[in-house]
């Protein structure tokens, strides 16, 4: 996904200077994150993120049983996909689960589409002759008004809330949210508006002022370090990529992404011709972080294992 960043909008600047004002009573603090967490300063912090909860039934059972088996720690709905009011009223049921809003304004699949949840007639631009959302960051990016996609996502995350979901932070499906400038700014505002962490990793720093992102670089709810699996790193056992990204974790805030659900009739319908995150993709995944040479490389590795919650309710006390 290439970015266009080279004239930062008002948006972002002013967001930009929210996040930083938002932050300040922390860096008066002296302490990183894993101080005021109550862990030692050079804690490798660590949270295991199920991706696209919603999108199917098949991802929702395998996301539930790998809550239940301790093999995450934190998962993403996209409101409007099929499934999401069916993991919904399982997040509702049980409330302790760290749940975040996966903002969603692609559709990438190429015969199992979805569009907003808000009235089609409201957010022309976001959608392709078809109807539905563009397949790619890309052709998103060219078509969006801003305004229609400000819309669109808080419509998704009051839909959530409605539903009875208590978001511990929010992020972007695809990367679609970082598009423009302009969505960085909406993006980086939610946080404030919400009283939620957004999803920003350090490396995303670029896309803001220089000024700005040397002061938001000491920040301590920026993720140090985002690992997600690539098709180009699979060259031997599945579980390599992550041990590789374990064994060199280094203290600070990390998470991994990960892409789970059963390897069925459902999920290879849905991701026909898409082998990449595909249906045996997710199952591999699935299989990756229940195991016990995964839960023991965390361990050998002194991984702390935490959630978008602890950081969401440290957030509300300042």
């Amino acid at each position: 996904m290439t970015l266009n960043l080279t004239r930062p909008g008002k948006n972002i600047l002013l967001a930009a200077l929210f996040l930083q004002l938002s932050f300040l009573s922390f860096s008066q603090t002296g302490k990183n994150l894993a101080e005021m967490l109550g862990y030692p300063k050079d804690s490798k912090l660590l949270i295991i993120h199920a991706d696209d909860m919603g999108l199917a039934q098949s991802v929702n059972s395998a996301t539930i049983k790998a809550f239940r088996e301790n093999g995450i720690t934190s998962g993403r709905i996209m409101v409007p996909c099929p499934w999401a009011f069916e993991m919904a009223d399982y997040i509702r049921k049980n409330p302790g689960l760290d749940v975040g809003i996966h903002l969603t304004l692609t559709s990438e699949w190429e015969l199992f589409k979805w569009d907003g949840v808000t009235s089609s007639d409201k957010i022309p631009s976001l959608l392709d002759g078809n109807g539905y959302f563009y397949p790619s960051v890309e052709a998103f990016g060219k078509a969006v008004r801003t305004e229609e996609a400000e819309k669109e996502i808080l419509s998704q995350i009051e839909r959530a809330i409605a539903w009875g979901i208590e978001p511990t932070h929010i992020d972007t499906h695809m990367g679609s949210v970082l598009a423009t400038p302009e969505l960085s700014g909406i993006y980086l505002s939610l946080s404030k508006r919400y009283k939620l962490p957004v999803l920003f990793p350090k490396s995303y720093l670029q896309l803001l002022p220089p000024e700005i992102a040397k002061t938001l670089q000491s920040e301590p709810f920026l993720l140090d370090n985002l690992f997600m699996i690539e098709p180009e790193m699979i060259k031997g056992s599945w579980i390599e990529p992550y041990k590789k990204a374990i064994e060199e974790m280094k203290p600070g805030l990390n998470q991994i992404i990960v892409h789970i659900g059963y390897d069925n009739d459902e999920l290879k319908a849905i991701t026909i011709n898409h082998d990449d995150y595909g249906s045996a993709w997710r199952q591999k995944d699935l299989d990756v972080v229940l195991s016990n040479e995964f839960r023991e490389l965390l361990k050998k590795n002194n991984i702390i294992l935490i959630g978008w919650r602890q950081i969401r309710e440290l957030m509300r006390k300042m």
